[in-house]
């Protein structure tokens, strides 16, 4: 069975709709931000403030090869995974990848505190997500464009999944 593999910015909702899709398909959730705290035994933040961007890169992609090996899961990635061409070898190789494209808007009215890219500044969201977007539209077999609730983009994700992925 593929895998279901979620991208997008950080605070499109990747790791809610993740956890509705695991429900709902009965897969695994594997989330690869979670993966890395695990194995590093710190924060995200706390790896970016001793390790940098590239270090906490080395270990997404760590995370990715780690989660495309999985069989059968629902994957949601960081929003950085884009990044670096072998990690979406590698989650492509095993999974159908599925872009969640929530407007910066949206995204920039809401606190992201934790994620130490764009914090709580606005035109850090619209920036990366001008950096990011051809990338995120590149790797996307499918893109799930405005959903206005996680619930409405897993209903929209696992029926294209279905339909990808049944004999």
């Amino acid at each position: 069975m593929r895998n279901l593999v979620l991208i997008g910015m950080p605070g499109s909702g990747k790791t809610s709709v993740g956890a509705i899709l695991s429900r709902r398909l009965g897969l695994p959730l594997l989330d690869t931000d979670e993966l890395i705290v695990r194995a590093a035994g710190r924060s995200i933040p706390e790896i970016f403030s001793s390790e940098g961007e590239g270090g906490f890169r080395e270990r997404e992609t760590a995370a990715a090869r780690q989660a495309a090996a999985a069989p059968g899961a629902v994957i949601a990635t960081g929003g950085g995974i884009i990044l670096r061409p072998e990690n979406m070898a590698a989650l492509g190789e095993t999974g159908v990848v599925f872009f969640l494209d929530r407007p910066p808007e949206d995204i920039a009215g809401e606190d992201h505190g934790g994620r130490p890219l764009i914090g709580s500044d606005r035109e850090r969201v619209f920036q990366l997500y001008t950096q990011r977007i051809h990338l995120y539209r590149k790797y996307g077999a499918y893109t799930i464009s405005n959903p206005k609730t996680p619930e409405e983009a897993a209903e929209r994700i696992a029926a294209l999944y279905r339909k990808e992925c049944q004999p």
